[in-house]
């Protein structure tokens, strides 16, 4: 009578065990997905933040440029940001003082960006570099700093030089 009792006792705290372990599993996996959904929200929102920086910045330096050339100079700054002797992320590299006249000048916060801009930033952001890996632009038809002149150039598209 005793060994019923305790067989009893025995599967009712089984049952319960793995009722206890299949909740633990499954409330486990959901906080998983719980991260891993928030990191994938934070990529995708320090993107648009990146897309829309770009943009701006494509539009103040590489106004009147073609589109070769709007691409060029958003995929030196995200060479910048890959590069260890600049600052890691898009923000960084756009907003390191007197790196850029468009943002010394306002240029940047001035006029919204135009499709184009957009356009060559989100190629830009997608991989493609007409620059080849270049750190440097510069326009050889305004005064620039003469130390600009000992970068290797790489190639020209419109009126930018590009170099490393």
């Amino acid at each position: 009578m005793m060994k019923t009792g305790f067989s009893k006792l025995k599967i009712i705290f089984l049952i319960i065990l793995i009722v206890v372990g299949v909740f633990i599993f499954y409330r486990q996996n959901s906080l998983e997905q719980v991260a891993q959904a928030r990191a994938q929200s934070y990529a995708v929102s320090s993107w648009n933040g990146d897309y829309m920086l770009l943009a701006r910045l494509v539009s103040g330096e590489a106004r009147g440029e073609p589109y070769l050339g709007q691409v060029g100079v958003a995929a030196v700054i995200l060479n910048r940001a890959k590069h260890p002797k600049f600052p890691p992320t898009v923000a960084g590299v756009i907003f390191q003082p007197g790196a850029f006249e468009s943002v010394s000048n306002g240029q940047i916060w001035a006029t919204y960006p135009s499709r184009s801009n957009f356009n060559a930033a989100r190629d830009a952001l997608n991989g493609w570099d007409p620059t080849y890996g270049s750190l440097y632009f510069w326009n050889p038809y305004k005064w620039v700093s003469p130390w600009i002149w000992t970068r290797r150039i790489v190639t020209q598209i419109g009126r930018h030089v590009f170099g490393r």
